[in-house]
């Protein structure tokens, strides 16, 4: 499909770089595009790749057959509207990914849970099916993933909307969109068209595919797939996972199955649910699906113990990248918080998270271009225990000053990484290192 023809790479991260690669090996002419003057090619760079570095792509999409971005260009750019104005098509690496794809596909969506339930249903279906792969908007791009696979594999990747604003032919055998609350509105500007994008994972599929969806929230409970609808819920359902009488269960065609007790899970009950529903919809026994649950590790940068100085304990929720997922990270907290927060503005509305805090916070140290907007929000609601800090490092400082035992310092930012880091990793990667920098850190007697 590829081959001899004329393709320009814009944006070269990783997905990028992945995309590059790959077309290079199928004899492509490869042109690839960065607003940086260098890329990180990881000790390989393709023969034969055209780089055009530190310049913008407007006055060459013309030249081309097709145009693959990155996640990280908008559909709204101007190079972007000006080669889908001249009938170049203008896909994202997931798309690219998927025409390349031998395997079936489960594909997770939604905006928050997504990798804790990637991670988990590729978990369970790796130890079902030792050739299953996981990637996507988690970890290894798609592309790396497919380009090495056979038919007999399955593909368990983390899809976001970004990457589903340029899909044309994708279709996972199985999709999901586990809940849709407020979130990137800089990128999509309106709530209808966030849910528009996120309902794209589902739009090509048959009434031979099947679409996992959140009876529990509003909007997915909506949401009218092609194909079979299989919904996951904490109340009892006549049909799909839920809690019943302590237990995770599936039923399916009458026929129920108790999959695991909800006390010994170690997920979050909605992602167990939802993990439950797309296991057992892709063949995995519920035996395995309940050992995973049972032992799960959870993800890193998502509620992830650090370590406990002084009694304090440390937790880094760097994943909390919008207000619904920082909701979670303290919604069940009944001790002393000290809470680090603050980032890129997302232009959220952070009054449903700030009305959490009465009873569950009891400082808020923030940080980044939203930090203003956060304590302004925090006066007018009446919480008044707001310190601005200079920098991640200055705010790991200030909680460790006014830390006590027994207390947690949580880092659950609410905000995208992209005003002060270069994504969700680097910056949990940095919260950790700066609190446990010269510290005599206490045994973890936790199980």
């Amino acid at each position: 499909m590829f081959k001899d023809k004329k393709v320009l790479v814009c944006g070269m991260a990783k997905s990028g770089i992945s995309v590059a690669k790959v077309l290079t090996e199928m004899d492509a002419v490869t042109v690839v595009q960065d607003r940086n003057h260098k890329i990180e090619w990881g000790g390989y760079c393709p023969i034969g790749i055209i780089q055009y570095l530190g310049v913008e792509p407007d006055g060459m999409v013309q030249d081309f057959d097709f145009v693959i971005i990155s996640p990280g260009i908008t559909v709204y750019a101007p190079f972007v509207q000006k080669a889908q104005r001249l009938g170049i098509p203008v896909w994202g690496e997931a798309e690219f990914a998927y025409r390349l794809c031998p395997a079936p596909m489960i594909a997770i969506t939604g905006t928050n849970g997504k990798t804790t339930v990637t991670s988990l249903v590729g978990e369970i279906m790796q130890r079902h099916n030792g050739k299953t792969v996981v990637g996507g908007n988690i970890g290894t791009p798609l592309t790396e993933l497919v380009s090495t696979i056979s038919h007999e594999h399955l593909v368990v990747a983390e899809i976001s909307s970004f990457q589903l604003e340029t899909i044309a032919a994708f279709k996972p055998a199985i999709s999901a969109v586990l809940n849709i609350t407020e979130d990137h509105l800089d990128r999509h500007h309106t709530m209808e068209n966030y849910i528009a994008m996120k309902s794209r994972i589902f739009e090509n599929q048959t009434k031979n595919d099947t679409t996992v969806l959140n009876y529990d929230n509003h909007i997915t409970r909506e949401m009218k797939p092609p194909g079979k609808t299989v919904f996951f819920s904490k109340e009892v359902l006549e049909e799909g996972a839920f809690v019943q009488d302590g237990f995770i269960c599936f039923r399916h065609n009458s026929m129920l199955t108790k999959i695991v007790e909800v006390s010994k899970i170690k997920p979050m009950i909605e992602n167990a649910l939802a993990a439950t529903a797309l296991s057992l919809l892709a063949g995995a026994p519920p035996e395995i699906i309940a050992e995973v649950l049972t032992t799960f590790k959870g993800v890193p940068h998502r509620m992830e113990y650090v370590t406990t100085i002084n009694g304090t304990e440390y937790y880094n929720d760097s994943k909390a990248t919008n207000v619904d997922s920082a909701i979670k990270a303290i919604d069940n907290e009944t001790g002393k918080v000290i809470l680090i927060a603050g980032g890129y503005d997302k232009k959220t509305d952070f009054t449903p998270w700030v009305n959490h805090f009465p009873g569950k916070v009891d400082e808020v140290i923030l940080i980044g271009e939203t930090a203003g907007q956060i304590i302004d929000t925090c006066s007018r609601l009446g919480f008044t225990s707001c310190i601005k800090a200079n920098s991640l490092e200055d705010a790991v400082s200030i909680a460790k000053s006014k830390a006590k035992p027994n207390w947690k310092v949580i880092f659950s930012p609410a905000c995208a990484s992209f005003d002060m880091f270069k994504n969700f990793e680097e910056r949990g990667d940095l919260f950790k290192e700066y609190v446990l920098r010269g510290q005599n850190c206490d045994e973890d007697k936790r199980e």
